[in-house]
This record gives structure tokens, sequence and C-alpha cells, in this order.
């Protein structure tokens, strides 16, 4: 028999505005990382989870792990975590939602005399947001679980140029015992992990649904440096037939697998198509027939097939447009991660939860790629809550109402001190 557990939101919602009070940039936040935006983040909550009375500590890596202790410490422990790190220019809720989460469930553990039967981790990782900062997915949570190879290390921060590891020295982090192996986190020392996080998109908003139980986290296959180069030539005196228009090449291309993925749609296959760059390059002007025009695509889907099927198109698409209109393709390198289905047991977990406390809530696949992911491909049982979340992520109007936040961080609260039992 559960006792009756409150979290304490209002310790979420002052530790919230220190967020923004510490990393407000214009309209929005930035919190970069390994930088002092996320430093200052891990230091705010890291005082936090003092004054509540929890055991912290960092590892190599600079995550941060702050402890409510179980009856049985050797156990195998709870983590519910997230990242502290943002985009620039984004909104305050992204990834910190699910560290201050973790900390009013387990305050308000404490609160109430509680002690579990194991322990329970809040976990704070570092660098989640790779699109904004290191080009490599989860840096931070990979290196907690020993995933990171050496050779990640070298990999440059996008707004400096500087090395992963040169930003963690300066953070007086230690990337060379990351390089040996060193790592704080497996499946002999966690029994399961649950991210709490904003949704990123209009779903649960739209169906007036608080709480998301996620599925599953999809896996990619991007392009991040594609080109078309055709032939720069004048805009007044070229007829159409004799043009190599690389700007129109593109266009039609970035067409056909918007109608593709339509097609694929009405047939039951579920996946984002995003081309999140369209561009000719500086060579290009007013008067002038685009010679080169360059493109980023991004395909995600729960199902590698669906992935595969947007591919196979693609180079179909580019075959074509490039006989047809004279042009050459070139897509660069590609990169990709793995889709990670959430665990069913932790998933069956929360919606006893949800429902013992009478919340409405839905399954429902992520979007986009979360630490959940990583401690999956560790062979740890995970998965993921969402909370309903107006106006979209990564831009400054997320707009996460609290008496949300609180029914999700009750849902968490309820579902951790069960599963620690």
């Amino acid at each position: 028999m559960l006792p009756n557990l409150t979290p304490d939101v209002d310790l979420a919602a002052e530790l919230f505005d220190g967020l923004r009070a510490g990393s407000i940039d214009g309209e929005g936040v930035t919190r970069d990382a390994y930088g002092p935006g996320e430093r200052m983040a891990h230091a705010l909550v890291r005082a936090a989870a003092d004054r509540i009375g929890l055991d912290s500590s960092v590892d190599v890596a600079g995550n941060l792990y702050m402890t409510l202790p179980g009856a049985d410490r050797a156990a195998k422990r709870i983590i519910l975590g997230s990242h502290l790190d943002s985009v620039r220019q984004g909104g305050n809720f992204d990834g910190a939602a699910g560290v201050l989460a973790g900390l009013a469930a387990v305050a308000g553990m404490k609160r109430a005399g509680f002690v579990p039967g194991r322990d329970i981790t809040v976990m704070a990782t570092r660098a989640e947001e790779a699109g904004a900062w290191f080009p490599v997915s989860y840096p931070g949570s990979r290196m907690a679980l020993g995933l990171m190879k050496p050779d990640g290390l070298a990999i440059a921060r996008q707004d400096t140029g500087r090395s992963l590891a040169d930003h963690m020295k300066e953070e007086g982090l230690d990337p060379d015992a990351v390089s040996r192996g060193e790592h704080a986190l497996g499946p002999h020392n966690v029994a399961a992990y649950l991210e709490l996080h904003i949704e990123q998109g209009p779903v649960l908003d739209a169906e007036e649904i608080p709480v998301g139980i996620v599925t599953g986290i999809p896996g990619s296959r991007r392009l991040r440096a594609g080109r078309v180069v055709g032939e720069y030539n004048h805009s007044g005196g070229t007829p159409r037939k004799y043009r190599r228009d690389a700007a129109a090449a593109l266009a039609e291309l970035a067409y056909r697998m918007d109608e593709e993925w339509c097609r694929l749609d009405s047939m039951g296959h579920v996946l984002v198509c995003t081309f999140c760059t369209l561009a000719t390059t500086e060579d290009a002007g007013f008067t002038k027939i685009a010679g080169e025009a360059t493109f980023q695509l991004d395909v995600r889907s729960v199902s590698p097939h669906a992935c595969d099927l947007m591919f196979e198109a693609l180079h179909r698409f580019m075959e074509e447009i490039a006989a047809r209109r004279g042009v050459h393709f070139d897509c660069g390198p590609e990169t990709g991660s793995r889709a990670s289905p959430m665990d069913e047991g932790i998933r069956a977990g929360l919606k006893r939860a949800a429902e013992a406390l009478g919340i409405a809530h839905r399954e429902m696949a992520s979007g986009g790629g979360h630490d959940a992911a990583a401690f999956a491909e560790a062979k740890i049982p995970s998965s993921m809550l969402f909370v309903r979340n107006q106006n979209g992520s990564h831009n400054p109007r997320e707009a996460m109402r609290m008496e949300d936040f609180a029914a999700a961080c009750a849902v968490v609260q309820r579902w951790a001190a069960e599963a620690a039992q």
C-alpha cells in the first residue's frame, strides 16, 4: 500500500524561474552545452538538492546525480531524469521539466517521510541538444553509459569550433577517463530510467489530454550536407530548355518527397520528413540562374522500414530530376540513429499510475530524440512521459501549464514509488 504522496511543485516552479533568470537571452533562453549556461543550471539544481537533503555526485562526464537513499542501497536504482542544456533562443521547459519533475517527486517523498525500497536518483544529463551544440546524439548520457567511442570526444562544438574534450576540460571534467571507458551507469546498477519531457508537437493540446505515455523514440536517416549542382547563367538570356537550374531541381525534389510522405501516410506508415534547409549558395544573386543549391533532410520514424521507403523514393526522384533538368545531386555523408521502443512494463506502470490518480492520458510515439534512447540502447528498461505543452518546442514560446506539469509529476512520483518497492 503506497502512502499518500504529493510532488513538491512549488519547488519546481521556483527552479523554473531561477533557470529562466540565469539564462535569459532576449526573449528566449540559451543554456549552452559544456558552457556557462549549462554550468549555471547544474549549480542551481544541485543547490536545491542539497537543501532537500539528497546525496549529490557528478561523474567523469559532468552528469549530475541527486539521490534519495533507499532501504537497500545495494539494489539497482531507479533514475528519473533529462537534460538542462537548451537550444539557442529556446524555451525554458524543454529538458528542464524532466529534471525538475524528478526533484519535485523525490522532494515530496522526503517531506512525507517515505523511504523507498531502493535508491531513486534524479539525473541531469549533459549536452542532449546535439543539433544546437555537438553533432552527436546524447553525448552526456552516452558517456554515463559507456557508449561513447573515444573519437567522439574530438567532435567540435558547432559555434566555437573547439572539441568536446576541450569543453569538458574547461568545466573541470575528465575526458581521458571517458576514453579509458570509465562510466557510472549500466544494467548492473540501474533498474529503470524514466524521462518526463514536454511534448514537442500539438497532439496533447489539440486533444485536451494532459499526459502522454510514449511508445517509442524514432530512428532517423539524415543528410546534413546535400548539394545540387547545375549551371549559373543569365536569368533573362537563357531559355528554359537550356537551363540547368539547381534551385528549381531542389524545389521539385522537396515537393515530390512531400507527396511521397502523403502517400505513405495514407497507407498507415507513421513518419516525418523535413527539409530543414533549402538554400542557394553565396554565389547566387538577382539576374542569375542558381548553379548550386544546398539542403538538409531529416526523415524520422519508429519504423526503420518507413525511413527506408522514403530514402528509396529520394534516390529515385533525384535520378529522374537530374536526367530531366541536367543537374547533379550529391547527398554527402548520411547520419542517423536507431529507433528505440519504450519498455512495456514501465508503460503499463505509468498507465496504472495515471488511472489511479484519475489523470487523462494517451499512448503516443515521440517525434524527437531523447536521452531515454541511449538508456534503451544500453539495455536498461526505459520509458518517457510527455506533458502537454503549447506552441511547440525549441522556441521561446514554449508554454507548458503548471497544472499539467503537476499532473505529470504525480504520475512520475506514483510510478517511482511503486517501482522502488
